[in-house]
C-alpha cells in the first residue's frame, strides 16, 4: 500500500510538470531540482517506468491479499477481503494520493525525483522491451515517437483551466485562436477587392495620393495603371509626406513605389506570416487562380485573427454583429461566416462561403434584393441593405426550435 501511494503521488505530480516549471524550480535552487530537470529531458521513459511499477505493485498487492485470505479465511471471506482491499486501495492510493500529488505537484515531484530516477534506471530495459513488443503487435508497428498531445486535448485543457480559474477568458480565447489561425487561408482574411483603396498612377497627383491616404487612415496603398490587376508597386504614406516636404506637389508617384508582393488565395495564413517576418513586408496583394487581384492582406489582418480587432486611435468602434433582442441580429455582410456561427451557436458552412454576404449569395443563387429572405439551420437571413450588386447588412432571425445561443 505504501509503495502504491508513493507511485501514485509521483505519477500525478510528474504528469502535471512542464518543462518551464521544472527549469524554474531548478533556478530557485530547490532540492532535487537538477535531478528533476534531468528526468524531464526524457520524461516519456520515466513515466513509462512509473506505469510499469504501478502495475507490478497493484498486481502484487492483489495476489498477496488473495493468498493471505485463502490461508486464513473461507471462500466467502476471500471475496469480502478482496472487495475490501479494492475499496481501500482505490480510496487511499487512486483518490487520496493522486489528489495530493496534483495539489502539491511541485513539492511531490521534487520529493519523488530520486525514486523516479531509480525506477527509470532499473526498469529501463524491461520497459523498452515491453513497449517494443506492443509496437510489433499493434497494426502499423505502433508509435515511433513518444507520447503526444492532440489539438483537441490542448483545447480541452484550456477550457478546463478557465473553468478552474487558472487562466483568464482572454487567454483561453487566444489559445483557441492559434488553432483557428492555423486552418485559415489568405482568402478568408483578406480585404476584398471592392473595399481596396488603390491609386491610379495615370490620374492621381501627389496631393491626391496624400489626401486619399489621410482620408482612409492607411499607411500603404497599391498603385496601378488602368486596373488594379496591373499594380506596379506599393505607395507608402511616409514616402508621400517626405516627397511633399522635399520636392513639393510635382514629385513623381511612380518613382517612389516599393515592390509589390503577390500571394495566392489558397496560401495558409501561417505561411504568409512567416514569409512577412522573413522578407520584412507588411502588405500583399491576393490573386486568384486566374491571376486577377481579389483583395489585399496586411500584417494587421493576420495579427487581428490571433488577438482580436486592433482599433486605431482615430477609429470609432462600430459593432459588426448587433443583438436586437428576441433572437434577432443585425450583421455586417463582411463578417466572416465562422464568427457569426460562434455567436449563433451553430456550425455554419464557412468552407464554401467566407462572409455572411457570400452566404446570402450562395443560398439564394442570385443577387439579393432588399428584403429578400432565405433560411438555413433554423435561422432566417434577410438582405436588409443592398448597394448595387453588393449586400451590406443582413438581418438574422432565430426561428422557433433553433439551437440555443452559446
Amino acid at each position: 500500500m505504501l509503495a502504491g501511494t508513493v507511485l501514485a503521488i509521483a505519477e500525478a505530480s510528474f504528469s502535471r510538470m512542464t518543462k518551464l516549471r521544472v527549469i524554474a524550480l531548478r533556478q530557485e535552487g530547490r532540492r532535487n531540482g537538477a535531478l528533476l530537470e534531468e528526468i524531464e529531458r526524457d520524461s516519456a521513459s520515466y513515466l513509462n517506468a512509473i506505469h510499469l511499477a504501478v502495475m507490478l505493485v497493484q498486481n502484487g498487492s492483489a495476489i498477496l491479499v488473495a493468498l493471505l485470505a485463502q490461508h486464513y479465511v473461507a471462500d466467502l471471506g476471500i471475496t469480502l477481503v478482496s472487495l475490501g482491499f479494492t475499496i481501500v486501495y482505490f480510496v487511499v492510493v487512486e483518490a487520496m494520493a493522486k489528489t495530493f500529488g496534483i495539489q502539491h505537484s511541485d513539492t511531490a515531484a521534487l520529493a519523488a525525483a530520486p525514486v523516479v530516477w531509480a525506477l527509470g534506471r532499473v526498469l529501463a530495459l524491461p520497459t523498452r522491451l515491453l513497449i517494443g513488443l506492443a509496437n510489433v503487435l499493434l497494426p502499423g508497428k505502433g508509435l515511433r515517437q513518444g507520447p503526444f498531445v492532440s489539438e483537441e486535448e490542448i483545447r480541452s485543457m484550456a477550457d478546463v483551466g478557465h473553468e478552474e480559474g487558472m487562466i483568464e477568458q482572454r487567454e483561453k480565447e487566444m489559445i483557441h485562436s492559434v488553432f483557428h489561425f492555423a486552418d485559415r487561408t489568405v482568402r478568408e482574411l483578406m480585404v476584398p477587392r471592392p473595399d481596396v483603396v488603390a491609386l491610379d498612377l495615370d490620374q492621381a497627383s501627389m496631393r491626391d495620393a496624400h489626401a486619399t491616404l489621410v482620408e482612409h487612415g492607411y499607411t500603404r496603398a497599391p498603385a496601378y495603371r488602368g486596373s488594379i490587376d496591373q499594380t506596379e508597386g506599393i505607395l507608402h504614406a511616409k514616402d508621400v509626406l517626405r516627397a511633399l516636404l522635399d520636392d513639393g506637389a510635382e514629385a513623381s508617384l511612380a518613382a517612389m513605389l516599393r515592390p509589390a508582393h503577390f500571394v495566392p488565395e489558397t496560401k495558409r495564413a501561417t505561411e504568409l506570416l512567416r514569409e512577412m517576418q522573413h522578407e520584412r513586408f507588411h502588405f500583399a496583394l491576393v490573386i486568384d487562380e486566374y491571376g486577377t487581384v481579389s483583395g489585399v492582406v496586411t500584417l494587421e489582418n493576420l495579427i487581428e485573427e490571433l488577438v482580436g480587432d486592433i482599433a486605431e486611435e482615430h477609429e470609432r468602434e462600430t459593432p459588426e454583429i448587433v443583438s436586437l433582442g428576441d433572437g434577432r441580429y443585425r450583421v455586417d455582410a463582411s463578417v466572416p461566416v465562422h464568427e457569426l456561427g460562434e455567436v449563433l451557436g451553430v456550425e455554419l458552412p464557412h468552407e464554401r462561403w467566407n462572409t455572411v454576404g457570400g452566404l446570402m449569395f450562395g443560398l439564394l443563387g442570385s443577387i439579393p434584393s432588399e428584403g429578400e429572405e432565405t433560411a438555413l439551420m433554423g435561422f432566417r437571413f434577410r438582405a436588409e441593405r443592398v448597394h448595387g450588386r453588393r449586400v451590406t447588412t443582413v438581418l438574422v432571425t432565430r426561428e422557433p426550435g433553433a439551437p440555443a445561443e452559446e
